[in-house]
């Protein structure tokens, strides 16, 4: 069972669990940073929580996961579309203002996080906006039916420091939003540079 055979199977309580949390504080610091009524991909959306915050704030958003299961009911609880894709899969060139990847990269073994990055910065427009939480820690196998690559602050700027094409904006650090005070998450938003500017 994989990351993604795990969170069809245990969609409804993950649902559950998940889509009251607030991630307020992170998605300001994210949209300041976009132009307004900016497109916007959710970039495994899960319950859709995020999706409905960003459209309410009049972003054109995008969600997807990969997850087939979550994808359904993203869609009842955001009354949309949602993308059936994983992130591994994408082919975006050039579409989107902001990404927003909350809990996402984690899942993606060291080998496979360098090609998943470029898949995500590819989909960036010039200039875009690219969120991602990962959780600090050492961390790295199966756990609980779902694959986790923890990170601390070295191993998080040696993954920033691998791309010559990322401006870092602000990465900090935050408490589990479940509540979890010894769980810590790193937050990190970084620009695309442009092609001219490099």
């Amino acid at each position: 069972m994989d990351s993604i055979d795990y969170y069809d199977r245990y969609a409804v309580p993950y649902y559950e669990e998940t889509v009251n949390l607030s991630m307020e504080e992170q998605l300001q610091s994210f949209m300041e940073l976009l132009p307004e009524n900016g497109e916007v991909l959710d970039l495994g959306c899960g319950s859709g929580r995020d999706t409905l915050f960003l459209e309410e704030e009049g972003f054109s958003v995008t969600a997807m996961d990969g997850s087939k299961r979550m994808c359904e009911l993203a869609e009842i609880h955001t009354g949309r579309d949602v993308l059936h894709l994983r992130v591994e899969d994408m082919e975006f060139d050039d579409v989107f203002h902001g990404i927003w990847a909350c809990s996402v990269l984690g899942h993606f073994a060291p080998n496979k996080i360098h090609e998943v990055m470029e898949k995500i910065l590819d989909a960036l427009k010039d200039d875009g906006i690219l969120y991602f939480s990962v959780r600090k820690g050492e961390r790295k196998g199966m756990y609980s039916g779902r694959y986790y690559c923890d990170y601390d602050r070295d191993s998080l700027d040696d993954l920033l420091d691998s791309f010559d094409n990322i401006e870092i904006i602000d990465i900090w650090k935050t408490s589990d939003a479940r509540g979890d005070e010894q769980s810590k998450w790193y937050n990190v938003l970084l620009r695309k540079i442009s092609k001219e500017k490099e």
